[in-house]
């Protein structure tokens, strides 16, 4: 499915909880951009498209994702200040972000997606199955729920250390 929301939980999550070293949002819309492979794809399969969903060509995107997205920085640390998260980013820690945010994305769907040649030019994908197919979406959401709670307290924190500075 393109686009799904289940990336958002673990994405979120990991993202906020090493928000020094990665860019969130860069991080977090590399999980949407890999999945714009999808979207054009016709019949099965779907995730071999163009082989975005591997770690190789997924390393590509992320890094192109991560130079499109440089330009944005200002615009990116506006919707932080927003939403009450210090940012602080450079080229490096975006491009970084990029390739980890695709390879997030990667690996949660070649465990999900028999489809996913996460090791491509290698065919096979070792990681299908490794966990029920009724605990990926369950994982997900329980990551998301946590990325939310983590959330409030980071943005709480940050609301107290700006009233500190103003006394």
């Amino acid at each position: 499915m393109p686009f799904t929301p289940y990336h958002f939980g673990p994405s979120g999550f990991v993202g906020l909880v090493f928000r020094k070293w990665i860019d969130l949002p860069v991080f977090l819309l590399a999980n949407v951009v890999v999945d714009i492979e999808v979207l054009f794809a016709e019949g099965w399969p779907q995730h071999r498209h163009w082989h975005w969903h591997t770690l190789l060509i997924g390393a590509v995107v992320g890094i192109v994702w991560a130079i499109a997205a440089y330009p944005l920085r200002n615009f990116f640390k506006k919707i932080m200040q927003l939403l009450r998260l210090p940012y602080k980013t450079g080229f490096w820690k975006m491009v970084f972000s990029g390739v980890l945010g695709v390879w997030f994305h990667v690996v949660i769907d070649s465990v999900y997606h028999y489809d996913v040649q996460v090791f491509w030019p290698v065919k096979t994908n070792p990681l299908f199955g490794l966990l029920p197919p009724q605990t990926i979406p369950l994982i997900c959401t329980i990551s998301f729920i946590a990325a939310i709670a983590f959330y409030m307290i980071v943005s709480q924190s940050q609301t107290g250390k700006t009233k500190r500075r103003r006394s």
